[in-house]
């Protein structure tokens, strides 16, 4: 009997991992795509990106996208809200890797200091910004870099948050 090409086996493999329930978990060669939700999948099938990637002992968390939806206000405090819904989707997405907050070990995030979605200061932005992280996240802190940008891919981005986390599960620590 003639072996299977590996190509056919990765589909099969795929379109198996596909049929499971969330959270959605699709084997690669080196860990597998995390698919936490539906809307993860649907994201998955029709831009082409996964909500997470494992590769080793790393997690990568795509970016998350901190936005006004509809007639949310462009101030501090709505921007607050916006953060933590944000910062919401990422924690679900750590929870279906089995991992949390404390597991991750790298943030990048763009910020778009001047835009029609936020009305106040690249100050006030950074500040409340990093008072919601605060709710979510205990020192020791991960590295970070923040960088400024003119726009985002999606309508309504304010912020987008990029995360890396370390699974101590992989390597016994």
């Amino acid at each position: 009997m003639k072996a299977a090409p590996l190509v056919v086996l990765a589909a099969a493999a795929a379109t198996s991992a596909l049929a499971q329930p969330y959270p959605m978990k699709i084997p690669t060669p080196s860990g597998e795509v995390i698919l936490p939700s539906e809307g993860d999948r649907h994201a998955y099938d029709s831009y082409r990106y996964a909500a997470a990637r494992r590769a080793g002992d790393s997690l990568y968390i795509s970016g998350v996208i901190v936005g006004r939806r509809g007639s949310e206000g462009t101030d501090v405090e709505a921007f607050k809200a916006q953060a933590r819904r944000a910062f919401e989707r990422i924690k679900r997405t750590l929870a279906a890797t089995g991992l949390g907050f404390a597991d991750v070990t790298m943030i990048n995030s763009f910020h778009v200091w001047q835009g029609p979605d936020f009305a106040g200061t690249k100050a006030q932005q950074f500040d409340a910004f990093e008072a919601v992280m605060d709710e979510y996240m205990d020192p020791p802190w991960p590295a970070w870099t923040a960088v400024g940008t003119t726009g985002l891919l999606g309508d309504g981005g304010i912020v987008e948050i990029q995360m890396i986390a370390h699974d101590p599960a992989k390597t016994g620590r």
